[in-house]
């Protein structure tokens, strides 16, 4: 069996490894199809290492992932042999207190696809608990299935920020997640959504969709655009989606007074909180960590005409050629959303 394996920073390649061998009891095994390149999987290529998560041992890397189903285990009566499927890369503790509170992405024994030490799936078959493993409609492509991943993380930070019908949305970010974030705000119930970036060409992706605004932060502010047509108000929901630290200067003072930040990107170091802001304007806050009892809900989504994710992906690689969709990745392509790999 091939994998595309890590065998420590700045060095990776396809590997032979030893087959995964039968599902065990609430168990499938599932022959992957498609794949795609998150940025943490670039950072531990390109650094070895996200915070306290550091590749000591060879790994596989790859968590978004789709395939078919090819065996399932003992009690599994839900998926077949011939099923085509998407997996959630996490699999929490079911003995723990998170699972028992609903909060199962916080689960500090959850085992996530491609987080040392855990291998992904970026192989040719892997073994996946069958409750974490969904399947995908006919109208959904195994290209779709994979973009599930990230799209779950826009529906989390969409569903944390309690969306009222109507209200008004701004992005700050127009990366994958940023994009998926808007898309889920937006069928979520906002009215309208503005999403800002640097990149024009990104921000021309978005060109056509219906209640998306792109505004081009190189050219004009965000909040002061979203407050020029809203009678001065502003958003009522705004969603950090780049982790950089120079986003959070104005963002406590970016949403509507009694307005939402929702935290989606995550800063590499520390960043500044104007609490003073925060609190003057009575504004709320809450935090994104992958994501949690959405997974079947992004796919019912997908799967609607109200959302096209096919229209991201931007390039798709063999398998043969992983370590060359990797160095496109890092290349960083205005025009790149989503790169992903067939097996």
């Amino acid at each position: 069996m091939r994998a595309l394996v890590l065998q420590e920073k700045n060095r990776m390649a396809i590997e032979e490894v030893e087959p995964v061998g039968s599902p065990g009891p609430g168990q499938v095994r599932v022959a992957m199809h498609t794949v795609g390149i998150c940025a943490s999987d670039v950072h531990y290529w390109t650094d070895g290492k996200i915070g306290p998560f550091v590749v000591e041992e060879p790994m596989v890397l790859g968590h978004e992932g789709a395939g078919t189903v090819v065996e399932v285990g003992e009690g599994v009566s839900d998926l077949s042999p011939g099923d085509r499927v998407a997996m959630e890369p996490g699999v929490p503790d079911p003995t723990s207190q998170a699972v028992k509170e609903g909060n199962y992405n916080v689960d500090p024994g959850v085992r996530f696809w491609a987080t040392p030490p855990v291998d992904g799936c970026l192989t040719d078959e892997v073994i996946h608990p069958a409750a974490y493993t969904y399947k995908l409609p006919d109208s959904l492509s195994f290209a779709e299935g994979a973009l599930i991943e990230p799209f779950s993380v826009g529906m989390f930070a969409a569903t944390k920020a309690g969306i009222s019908p109507g209200d008004v949305a701004a992005v700050v970010g127009s990366g994958t997640i940023g994009i998926m974030t808007a898309l889920a705000a937006r069928a979520g119930g906002a009215s309208t959504v503005y999403i800002s970036d640097v990149l024009p060409e990104k921000l021309a992706l978005l060109d056509g969709l219906e209640g998306i605004v792109p505004v081009d932060a190189t050219k004009e502010d965000l909040g002061e655009r979203v407050r020029a047509e809203t009678g001065g108000w502003g958003p009522q929901v705004v969603f950090e989606a780049t982790g950089a630290a120079p986003a959070y200067k104005s963002l406590w003072s970016l949403p509507a007074p009694g307005g939402r930040i929702v935290l989606v990107g995550m800063p590499v170091d520390p960043v500044p909180f104007d609490i003073a802001t925060a609190q003057s304007r009575g504004v709320s806050l809450e935090t994104v960590f992958r994501y949690a009892n959405v997974y079947q809900k992004a796919i019912d989504l997908a799967a609607t005409d109200a959302i096209d994710l096919s229209r991201f992906v931007s390039e798709t690689f063999t398998f043969d050629n992983s370590v060359q969709a990797f160095e496109r990745f890092l290349e960083g392509r205005p025009t790149d959303v989503k790169l992903q790999i067939t097996l």
